[in-house]
């Protein structure tokens, strides 16, 4: 049964269909193969583009231009590929194409798109269209830009210059080539979910004799067989003593005639008239409402070896009118009929035929619901916006600066005190010996050091993972200013700050851009000195106060705070008891871990496996805020832009807080009641 199996209770839990499947178009394979890997489907969107122009350039003499645009991906590495062309608009310099590119949108990718215009010559109008030569074609312009452009303007609608490759760049006054608008609009059917109830009555038994009811040494003559064995059936199931353990698995048909399975209900034990759970079916997933589905019921057995109890075949649409007309569909079983056949080099010709049983599949309910996407919230006003923290720990015995070697005493006095226990002093010591003989600490100015700053102009791991992660979200930030912080440094003329300001400025926390957070972690670098401990606890209750703020103010925003650190955490209470509050708030946080360390403690925080963070006080996180992921595992992909595999998670964050907060003025206060209790944190 495919990907229907499930590992929790022995196969016998259900496997959902709703969640989203990988669809075809602009993926990134470092990305899906990481992701599919640890069971995680990213967030995929079917993005329709349509396209129009205006003011188009006339290249031809006797009538207007005849115009088409073709589509490329633009990679990472420069390869451009063709993916789409439209029909060919006759004689018009204000084209509105018919055709229509389906793409996949992918938030955690930037996908860079190139638009190419050309007119077509006439002798070309009868040749088909991806049969068309387009270096025999006039160029009338192109343009690009990245698709998350484009879905994030308030219209989806963005209008482009059109430009010519071989003018000069230099030119004082560009020839006017006119302008491209792209219109995006989301496919409905990747919003629509259908919601389904089913029961069976009357499941027919397969336990008798395929069970050990009689014991593991039952034999029977075919004799006694035949005649009792209806007896013993009607009599056993009439008296319940019959066991049966029904679930349902729901597949589609493909083209080549095949079932996929799309979803699994839940084993329900010693039942003959089940009723499952809901199912949650994407009307995507399965093609349309008119797509055939295959529903088979079946009996488990723990040796995986389930006998089909009967099955059905239905559209969603069909299960919908059958919920309507509260009717029931028959199951029924196929039976194979063969004959020889001599012109068929003796083979076996198999006939399907069915056998129909008194058993009865009935829709308790049916309902679609439309499912609110991350491109909605953001054509409502919504915005991400990106914040970013550094550590700054190094070796606690010395601590480098540009000109010397200092000791850092107050270091070692703060870290001691910091464990109060025997026990916390012994790991203390070990841990400041461990720092000591680790490459990722000392001077920055030095090769082995993860901080180092390479004049080539090579981005060490920390430089990797902010322009990785803030070139995706940059897109979705509208004034592009980003608060940064560095945690675990001594400034030149302080005492050790677990949370300072990266631009070195006492009054404001924010840089312009990428690269201003580029160019404030360089200069924090020649301006501080490594200390410690490693504390996540105080950077995280600024971010929340900054979520808060914005919160109280009903702005529409989602914070995502990017931690890059080298460590392992000391303060891993307080970092829960901080989480847990800020899970109440806008805000995710990703962690990104660099060097050689285990980073047990951080896969703690990243609650992945189900159990939610708890606080001193007993509360427990109302979501999971964190991901986690060391840059060591980004780096062994086969591209760099696997590090974007963490962000899949950030919409689904952002599309289930939102719903939860309402953004409603009753939650104005109790965000400033968390707004005082971070500050006095």
């Amino acid at each position: 049964m495919g990907n229907c199996c499930s590992d929790v209770g022995g196969g016998m839990a259900a496997v959902t269909g709703a969640a989203s499947s990988a669809a075809t178009g602009n993926q990134n394979d470092a990305v899906d193969m990481y992701l599919k890997s640890h069971g995680i489907h990213g967030l995929f969107s079917q993005i329709e583009l349509s396209f129009s122009a205006t003011s188009l350039r006339d290249r031809d003499v006797f009538s207007k231009s005849d115009p088409v645009v073709v589509v490329y991906i633009k990679e990472r590495d420069g390869a451009i590929n063709e993916v789409f062309r439209t029909e060919v608009v006759l004689n018009s310099l204000t084209p509105t194409w018919i055709a229509k590119y389906t793409i996949t949108y992918h938030f955690e990718v930037v996908q860079n798109l190139l638009f190419k215009v050309f007119d077509v010559d006439t002798q070309y109008h009868n040749v088909e269209m991806k049969m068309l030569k387009l270096e025999e074609q006039q160029s009338l312009g192109e343009a690009c830009c990245t698709l998350s452009e484009i879905v994030t303007k308030p219209n989806r609608s963005l209008t482009l210059d059109l430009i010519r490759r071989e003018e000069s760049v230099s030119a004082t006054h560009s020839q006017h080539c006119g302008k491209l608008t792209v219109h995006a609009e989301e496919c409905f059917s990747s919003k629509s979910t259908a919601d389904i109830i089913l029961r069976c009555i009357d499941l027919e038994s397969k336990d008798l004799f395929s069970k050990s009811v009689c014991g593991d040494g039952f034999i029977f003559s075919y004799f006694l067989f035949v005649l009792l064995s209806g007896i013993l059936v009607i009599f056993w199931c009439k008296f319940g003593l019959v066991l049966q353990d029904p679930f349902l698995v729901i597949s589609k048909l493909v083209e080549s005639g095949i079932s996929i399975p799309v979803c699994k209900t839940e084993v329900l034990k010693n039942d003959h008239n089940p009723i499952w759970k809901p199912v949650f079916l994407n009307i995507q997933q399965v093609g349309s409402k008119d797509s055939p589905l295959v529903i088979e019921c079946f009996n488990f057995n723990s040796n995986g070896r389930h006998d089909l109890i009967g099955k059905v075949q239905k559209s969603l649409a069909d299960l919908e009118r059958l919920h309507l007309g509260r009717e029931g569909e028959n199951l029924y079983l196929p039976t194979l009929v063969g004959h020889n056949d001599e012109n068929k080099l003796n083979f076996m010709n198999l006939l399907t035929l069915r056998q129909i049983l008194n058993s009865k599949l009935l829709v308790d309910k049916f309902s679609e619901t439309v499912q609110h996407t991350f491109l909605d919230y953001l054509a409502g006003g919504f915005e991400l916006n990106f914040m970013v923290a550094i550590d700054f720990t190094g070796t606690f015995l010395f601590t480098c600066s540009i000109d010397a070697v200092s000791i850092n005493v107050e270091g070692i006095l703060q870290y001691v005190q910091f464990c109060k226990s025997t026990i916390g002093y012994i790991y203390a010591c070990i841990l400041i010996l461990n720092s000591g003989l680790s490459a990722s600490n000392g001077n920055p100015r030095l090769p082995d050091s993860l901080h180092y700053i390479d004049q080539s102009g090579r981005l060490n791991a920390y430089q990797k993972a902010i322009y990785e992660v803030g070139e995706v979200l940059q897109f979705y930030d509208a004034d592009k200013r980003y608060p940064a912080w560095g945690f675990g440094a001594r400034p030149i003329d302080g005492p050790v700050s677990h949370c300072f300001n990266l631009n070195g400025s006492s009054n404001y926390c924010e840089v312009q851009g990428i690269q201003g957070i580029m160019m404030a972690y360089t200069s924090a670098l020649f301006n501080v000195y490594l200390a410690g401990p490693t504390l996540f606890g105080h950077v995280i209750n600024r971010a929340s106060v900054v979520a808060c703020d914005s919160l109280s103010n009903g702005a529409k925003k989602y914070f995502v705070l990017l931690i890059i650190t080298d460590g392992v955490i000391t303060d891993l209470q307080e970092t829960k008891d901080a989480l847990v509050k800020a899970s109440d708030l806008p805000l995710s946080i990703l962690i990104v871990g660099v060097g050689g360390a285990e980073f047990k403690e951080m896969e703690i925080l990243d609650a992945d496996k189900g159990e939610r963070l708890e606080s001193t006080t007993g509360c427990i996180a109302s979501r999971d805020i964190v991901q986690f992921v060391p840059f060591r595992d980004v780096q062994s992909k086969s591209s760099t832009r696997a590090c974007l595999n963490m962000l899949v998670q950030f919409p689904k964050f952002m599309e289930k807080k939102i719903t939860c907060l309402k953004i409603q003025s009753a939650l104005k206060t109790k965000s400033l009641l968390y707004s005082n209790t971070f500050r006095d944190a």
